[in-house]
């Protein structure tokens, strides 16, 4: 019988994240309590497309969608194999009227799931498929993260992969990369509210969390790297009672809190 898996929102870092020990241990650590999946189903903050898009249905390169870093982060490979059955499954309960679902089988994993999928599951033999975000409204978000709850009980492993604060032009304005960079106020203070809203399941509160957040626009000067929580919070509604965080701190500055749903 196949066991029924959680929902992920993980911080997924830069590509320097991989020379981080407590990181990458924390990532591999989290997939080695968790039941084996079936498939990955990806959802990132680099990919926003609409009408929803399906990418990776086959093996296909890496996006390196990053730019002046060292020649060796490019090099990274990641062959996992495609999702073409769960494709068909997301088509299905993502279609309807008013709603398109569109095929783009040549783009592949860009660095929001290869990079913590290499950590989680490094020999790359889980088959994966990522799929766009339509939309930044983190309403859609939860509706759409509702219709891919099914795909739990099949055994497939839903992950949204942003960053919990994500303000790169503050973060790294005293040039500090890693997680001995300096935790700014607003950083923190966001992380705090997050954890706290969470662990309430204040749903409403992260819905609206620009507002109610304290230096939520500071956090999130754009909001794709909060959005990937939203699906997460959808795909896991009906056990919310269980969310907790499973990596917390910073890096870069950054809140890397991140969380498992069931």
């Amino acid at each position: 019988m196949t066991e029924r898996m959680p929902a992920l929102y993980l911080s997924h870092g830069a590509p320097p994240l991989a020379d981080d020990p407590l990181w990458t241990r924390q990532l591999a650590d989290w997939s080695a309590g968790l039941p084996r999946p079936t498939a990955v189903l990806m959802v990132s903050a680099h990919w926003e497309n609409a009408p929803l898009a399906l990418g990776a249905t086959e093996t296909v390169p890496l996006v390196y969608d990053f730019g002046g870093f060292e020649r060796r982060y490019y090099e990274v490979t990641y062959p996992a194999p495609g999702a073409p059955e769960l494709a068909a499954k997301v088509r299905s309960l993502l279609r309807g009227p008013g709603r398109s679902v569109v095929d783009v089988p040549d783009r592949g994993l860009d660095h929001g799931a290869y990079v913590p999928l290499k950590e989680m599951y490094p020999d790359a033999d889980v088959p994966v498929l990522q799929i766009s975000m339509p939309s930044l409204d983190p309403r859609e978000l939860m509706e759409i993260g509702r219709r891919l709850a099914p795909l739990r009980d099949e055994g497939v492993l839903i992950v949204g992969s942003g960053f919990f604060t994500h303000n790169l032009r503050a973060a790294m304005q005293y040039g500090f990369l890693g997680a001995d960079a300096p935790v700014q106020g607003w950083s923190a203070e966001f992380d705090e509210w997050g954890a706290r809203a969470l662990a309430a399941g204040d749903v409403d509160g992260l819905l609206d969390f620009l507002h109610a957040a304290p230096a939520g626009r500071m956090a999130h000067p754009r909001t794709e790297h909060f959005a990937p929580l939203f699906v997460t919070l959808g795909a896991g509604e009906s056990d919310l009672d269980s969310q907790r965080s499973i990596i917390d701190g910073f890096w870069m500055g950054l809140a890397k809190r991140s969380i498992q749903v069931g």
